[in-house]
């Protein structure tokens, strides 16, 4: 009875398969290595430093997940989770958080989710026509040198992956 179950399901499946054959049957997602990250990462400590602040930073994959978190010797604690809140509201919305903070700070969706920031201090990460995830800072006097950093840290790779195939 079983086998007779079995053979029933799969004849059956065999019109989806065949009306599904021009459908991809897997996805290929562009994702940075964590060498990439990394450097990113660096790159806006770096230019926060040269600014003369203390700062976290996060990179995020596109679905917000972390890929870096680092945080400079003197940057608060907070800044960690901040930077990280910045980089995933930047990744959800594929958008700098200048611009979110214009848009949608005041908007029902600033109260609708755990991790939203609508506010200075992030880049999407994107080039080449793909997108990767987002780079958050936090820790300076304002969102705006916050997202100056982290678009320092961008600009650190965007070049080579632009050359991406």
């Amino acid at each position: 009875m079983r086998r007779l179950a079995v053979a029933a399901i799969a004849a059956l499946s065999i019109p989806c398969l065949s009306a599904q054959a021009d459908e991809a049957l897997a996805v290929h997602v562009a994702q940075l290595t964590l060498d990439s990250a990394t450097q990113m990462a660096r790159g806006a400590i770096a230019a926060c430093r040269k600014a003369g602040y203390q700062v976290a930073v996060t990179v995020v994959d596109r679905d917000g997940i972390t890929q870096v978190a680092l945080r400079d010797t003197l940057a608060p604690p907070v800044a960690l989770r901040i930077s990280f809140d910045k980089a995933y509201t930047s990744a959800m919305f594929e958008a700098k958080g200048t611009a979110l903070e214009r848009t949608r700070a005041h908007s029902p969706l600033a109260q609708a989710g755990e991790h939203l920031a609508f506010s200075g201090g992030a880049v999407p990460i994107e080039a080449g026509g793909i997108f990767y995830g987002a780079i958050g800072v936090s820790g300076t006097p304002e969102g705006r040198l916050d997202e100056r950093c982290a678009a320092a840290g961008l600009a650190v790779l965007k070049d080579d992956l632009e050359m991406q195939p």
